[in-house]
């Protein structure tokens, strides 16, 4: 039998605790709450987190579905991938993207994911701590 060296024990422990903590995400990621204990709403019929309009922290916060089938269009240089969710900062867009586990996060706050675009949009909105969102350049 092969002698255990320190890589493969490195590469081991490295893939236990990369699957510990997609199960912890994915638990802290449930569709009823948006980390904060507060409600964030249902679903869209299509599966898309619904429709939100609201002030946070003196903050206007939207988020709704796009038509765009998950890619960009027209001035916003075509074909770059997005989430098919689009948010704004006070009219400001916020670009979030959906991971594989259900979890959201934003250009603003990409290391924190949470569990609806409203959470992000509500974490941006943290993280800026009363400065404007800049537009995000295209390409």
């Amino acid at each position: 039998m092969p002698e255990l060296s320190r890589r493969r024990a490195l590469t081991a422990a490295a893939a236990l605790a990369a699957t510990a903590g997609a199960q912890t995400v994915a638990r802290a990621a449930t569709p009823a709450t948006a980390g904060d204990g507060h409600a964030t709403g249902s679903a869209s019929a299509a599966g898309s987190p619904a429709a939100f309009d609201e002030v946070y922290k003196g903050r206007r916060i939207q988020g709704r579905p796009t038509a765009g089938g998950g890619h960009h269009g027209g001035g916003h240089g075509g074909g770059h991938h997005d989430s098919g969710y689009a948010v704004f900062v006070d009219g400001v867009e916020l670009h979030v993207m959906s991971n594989a586990d259900g979890s959201w996060i934003s250009v603003v706050s990409h290391y924190d994911p949470v569990a609806t675009p409203r959470a992000a949009a509500r974490a941006a909105v943290d993280e800026l701590r009363g400065a404007p969102l800049l537009p995000f350049p295209a390409n």
